[in-house]
């Protein structure tokens, strides 16, 4: 997925995206609101993780103000606020769950699984490819020898496309899952993965459409 954080403390921000990063999540780290604009302005987020109180302004008032625009990216508020109040604030203005600090990194992630279990268009948790099982939320793959693994990046590749079944997924939208801003992109990485997943799910699972991406045979 990709993940948007909005934080200003470094210690907690660096040790959110390096957490997230490691389950094979891209993710952009703002540090104010008016950079988190700025990201959100030219791309297509998949879940942000917004703090209540940043250096130029409130996250409850940025939440209502997304949401407001008819941006509907679900959104985990993490903050050091832990009233009863503040609770109930920040989900009237739209956060689909709330996370106190400190918090266990074990629990944010699952936390995000279950958030993009609401959001994602999968219709069973449980999905066959052929003779293999998978089940996305608990990135569990088994096949008929027993279970397959997978690096967080093949993850992040096969999530991408069984967020879109039967449709063609553009290389630059797999790009993106994969990589945040500033980081460096071979101009091979989507191919390389693509290979490694076709050798692992079956060669004719993830379909190359030539000069407009892949799709994901579900049949």
């Amino acid at each position: 997925m990709r993940v948007l954080l909005i934080e200003d403390d470094p210690t907690i921000g660096s040790a959110v995206r390096d957490h997230a990063a490691s389950q094979g999540h891209a993710v952009d780290w703002a540090t104010t609101l008016a950079e988190a604009g700025a990201f959100v302005d030219v791309v297509d987020f998949e879940l942000i993780l917004l703090d209540l109180q940043l250096p130029d302004g409130s996250g409850v008032s940025y939440l209502k103000n997304l949401r407001g625009r008819g941006n509907m990216t679900p959104v985990i508020v993490l903050t050091a606020r832990d009233q009863i109040s503040d609770r109930i604030e920040g989900l009237n203005a739209g956060a689909d769950d709330y996370l106190v600090k400190p918090f266990n990194l074990g629990e944010l992630t699952a936390r995000i699984h279950a958030v993009a279990r609401r959001y994602g268009q999968r219709v069973s948790p449980i999905l066959r490819l052929g003779d293999v099982e998978v089940e996305p939320a608990e990135r569990r793959l088994t096949g008929p020898d027993g279970a397959i693994d997978l690096s967080s990046r093949e993850w992040a590749v096969l999530d991408c496309l069984l967020r879109h079944p039967g449709t063609i997924v553009s290389k630059s939208r797999i790009e993106d899952a994969l990589y945040a801003f500033g980081s460096e992109v071979q101009s091979n990485t989507v191919e390389v993965y693509v290979s490694r997943l076709r050798k692992k799910l079956g060669s004719r699972r993830v379909i190359t459409v030539r000069g407009l991406g892949y799709r994901m045979d579900l049949a």
